[in-house]
């Protein structure tokens, strides 16, 4: 099964946001605080902030793709498994300090301000004018696209290199808007954007880091 019709993924959105409430308001409230923690210039924000993405990763692989998706859609097993790992990357970025998250008056991380508020509140307000009312909607940080784009948003605004290991997931999850935009799903078009184009600055930004250390 490569697709999976819209009509059952909204049903089962609905009773996975039913069953988990109110969960959604606790999700947007840690996005709330590792956005507040992007603005703080200490050392321990960042890894406050990878802790948060870890918890949301992981969440969306062992709850919601492992135990609802995978329902209709048996590749959603595939993509627990990616979700499970990103969030145990995360986990090691979090060891290791190699990631720093911090929000500079630059070009870079007002785009990943955009796309930060556009996974907590673009991304809702898009599916709501589509018909993807609650429960059948996309909750913040507990299923996968959101918690992607937020994802990207941040990394936008990290300082130095990024590994590329930690870029790897989110760049396939990102691909996935292809697969779902034609069939209605039309908030994942910022999934793409986000997927293109964030990845792709990024990796322009710790390539010119990189020539300004030499």
């Amino acid at each position: 099964m490569y697709l999976f019709n819209l009509e059952e993924f909204l049903n089962v959105l609905g009773s996975y946001n039913l069953k988990i409430w109110p969960l959604q308001i606790i999700a947007f409230l840690f996005g709330l605080v590792a956005v507040v923690f992007a603005f703080r210039k200490k050392k321990s924000s960042g890894k406050v902030i990878l802790a948060i993405l870890s918890l949301l990763w992981l969440w969306n692989g062992a709850v919601f793709c492992l135990l609802f998706w995978s329902t209709i859609y048996k590749l959603a097993y595939i993509f627990a498994a990616l979700f499970v790992i990103q969030g145990a990357l995360l986990i090691l970025a979090l060891l290791r300090s190699d990631i720093v998250i911090s929000f500079h008056p630059d070009w870079k991380s007002v785009i990943g301000i955009i796309l930060i508020i556009y996974s907590m509140a673009g991304y809702q307000i898009f599916g709501y004018f589509l018909g993807h009312i609650y429960p059948n909607f996309f909750p913040f940080g507990l299923v996968p696209c959101p918690t992607t784009i937020f994802t990207i948003g941040l990394f936008m605004m990290t300082y130095g290199k990024i590994p590329g290991y930690y870029l790897i997931i989110p760049i396939i999850v990102s691909t996935g808007g292809f697969m779902v935009v034609p069939m209605g799903i039309l908030e994942d078009i910022g999934l793409i954007l986000a997927g293109i184009f964030g990845i792709v600055l990024i990796l322009r930004k710790d390539k010119r880091e990189n020539k300004l250390k030499l």
